[in-house]
């Protein structure tokens, strides 16, 4: 099968033939329908998260956000059939451990994060395995095709699990969202149907328009105006609940900082070379003000049904995000047009 494969960091991936996977004995093979392209895959790409020892491997097939059919599984898998319409989360779960067991698979620290680790090779590729099948497969409501679907297989439930579990946004809340990628349309999009007022933070005039256009209530141009300042006076003292969807310094201290009192801020986004994982906060003025920080990593997949459930009651379009679809070659263009944030929205690998 065909394969994008990271040979060196920063350099285009290498699209070559290699051994299509087998499923394992409690493992299935999917055959990716549509694969989202994101930003954590650009930060495996420059090879980023040595400090925190997560450095992605050269050799790695990339790609963590598919959406396809079942073609195979093991012999120990009788709730998982061949032909089943599945998305797979990227935060695998062992299926057996405490968090597991208890609804918190994403954090499972016998897991896999898939397309990140050698023992997990991502979804930029024909076909794609995944472990613990019958924990980690998602079925597809039929009304969700594969291009659409893979848009939740990372940014979209990250974003519903940050809003909706971590933070507990709730209706008529004021809710920040600073950097309107992918996860942060996201994050737009479900915090307006989850009945929050969103504001919008980007400095890209499209990404603006596109956040308007699926829910937010207002936008920031934070080139143009201090978003702290903005926020507290258009929102009559600060978010309840503000998101950094990007990770960098700059934004993560804006998401912070623009909280009213006992607000919480929801850490999504990955710091970047200049950060190396660390940023500092203002903590005396947020232990004064009880400001709440939490982070979020996926979402298990024993949430979906509660994620599906909305898309549905709230006629969501997950697509609407949707800014270019790809061919499997074009993937190390678009990585590369991330640097510099010049994607469309969310792009989606549709052609292997």
């Amino acid at each position: 099968m065909d394969a994008a494969i990271l040979h060196e960091y920063g350099e285009p991936l290498n699209v070559r033939s290699v051994p299509a996977p087998e499923p394992g004995p409690n493992g299935a093979v999917v055959a990716v329908e549509a694969c989202g392209l994101c930003r954590s895959d650009w930060h495996a790409w420059q090879g980023h998260g040595e400090w925190a020892d997560d450095r992605v491997p050269r050799g790695q097939i990339l790609g963590h956000e598919p959406a396809g059919r079942v073609v195979a599984t093991g012999d120990a898998v009788d709730r998982v059939a061949v032909g089943q319409r599945v998305v797979v989360p990227f935060s695998l779960g062992d299926g057996s451990c405490w968090h597991c067991r208890n609804g918190h698979g994403n954090v499972c620290a016998d897991g896999w994060a898939l397309g990140f680790e050698a023992d997990a090779p991502g979804a930029f590729a024909e076909q794609v395995r995944v472990p613990a099948a019958e924990y980690n497969l998602v079925e597809l409501p039929a009304e969700l095709s594969p291009r659409d679907a893979a848009v939740l297989g990372c940014r979209y439930m990250t974003a519903y699990h940050a809003l909706a579990d971590r933070a507990g946004l709730d209706g008529g809340e004021w809710l920040a969202v600073h950097g309107c990628g992918g996860v942060g349309l996201s994050a737009v999009q479900l915090g307006s149907a989850l009945g929050a007022r969103v504001i919008a933070v980007d400095p890209a005039a499209d990404a603006r328009d596109r956040a308007r256009e699926i829910g937010a209530d207002w936008v920031v141009d934070p080139d143009r105006t201090d978003p702290v300042a903005a926020i507290e006076t258009h929102t009559g003292g600060g978010a309840d609940v503000s998101m950094d969807a990007l990770g960098i310094a700059a934004t993560c201290r804006n998401s912070v900082r623009c909280l009213r009192e006992r607000g919480t801020h929801v850490q999504v986004g990955l710091t970047t070379d200049a950060e190396r994982g660390s940023v500092r906060l203002p903590t005396d003025w947020m232990t004064r003000w009880e400001i709440s920080f939490v982070g979020a990593r996926g979402m298990p997949p024993t949430r979906y049904d509660a994620l599906f459930d909305l898309v549905a009651a709230a006629e969501i379009d997950p697509g609407a995000l949707i800014g270019r679809e790809l061919a499997l070659s074009e993937v190390s263009d678009r990585l590369a047009a991330m640097t510099d944030y010049e994607t469309e929205g969310v792009e989606v690998l549709t052609t292997v």
